[in-house]
C-alpha cells in the first residue's frame, strides 16, 4: 500500500470517529458550546504523543505511522473547526467564550501531547525491564 493510500484510508476512519465523537458529545452535553471539537482535540492532542512516543522506540513502517498519525489522528483532530467554532462564538457576541475556547484547547493539547510522549516513554522503558 503506498503512503498515499494509507492516509487516505487513515483520513476516513479519523473522519468518522471524529463525526461520531461529535454526535455522542452532543447528545450529552447539548450543542450550545462546541464540546466535540474540543474532546478531539484534547484527545487527539494526547494520541499523537502517545503514537510519537511508542513510534520512535518500535520499528513500525513509515506506511502504517502516516495511516496513524497523518490520516487518523489528522483527521480526526479538527483545529480548522477549532477555528470556525471560535469564530462563530466571537461572531454570535460570546467573546469570552471564544477566547477561552481557543486558550483553553491549545493550552491542554500543548500539555496532552507532552503527557502522551511522556506515557509512551515510561512504558516502553518498564516493559523492556
Amino acid at each position: 500500500m503506498s503512503k498515499t493510500v494509507a492516509v487516505a484510508a487513515g483520513g476516513a476512519v479519523g473522519a468518522m470517529m471524529r463525526y461520531f465523537v461529535g454526535l455522542i458529545a452532543s447528545r450529552l452535553f447539548g450543542s450550545d458550546y462546541p464540546w466535540g471539537t474540543v474532546i478531539v482535540n484534547l484527545v487527539g492532542a494526547f494520541l499523537i504523543g502517545l503514537l510519537w512516543g511508542i513510534f520512535e522506540q518500535v520499528n513500525i513502517s513509515v506506511n502504517f505511522k502516516s495511516f496513524v498519525l497523518v490520516g487518523i489522528i489528522g483527521s480526526f483532530t479538527t483545529f480548522s473547526t477549532l477555528s470556525l467554532d471560535a469564530f462563530s462564538l466571537f461572531r454570535s457576541g460570546n467573546t469570552h467564550l471564544a477566547f477561552y475556547h481557543v486558550v483553553i484547547t491549545n493550552i491542554l493539547g500543548f500539555i496532552l501531547v507532552g503527557l502522551g510522549y511522556f506515557v509512551a516513554q515510561k512504558t516502553l522503558r518498564l516493559a523492556s525491564i
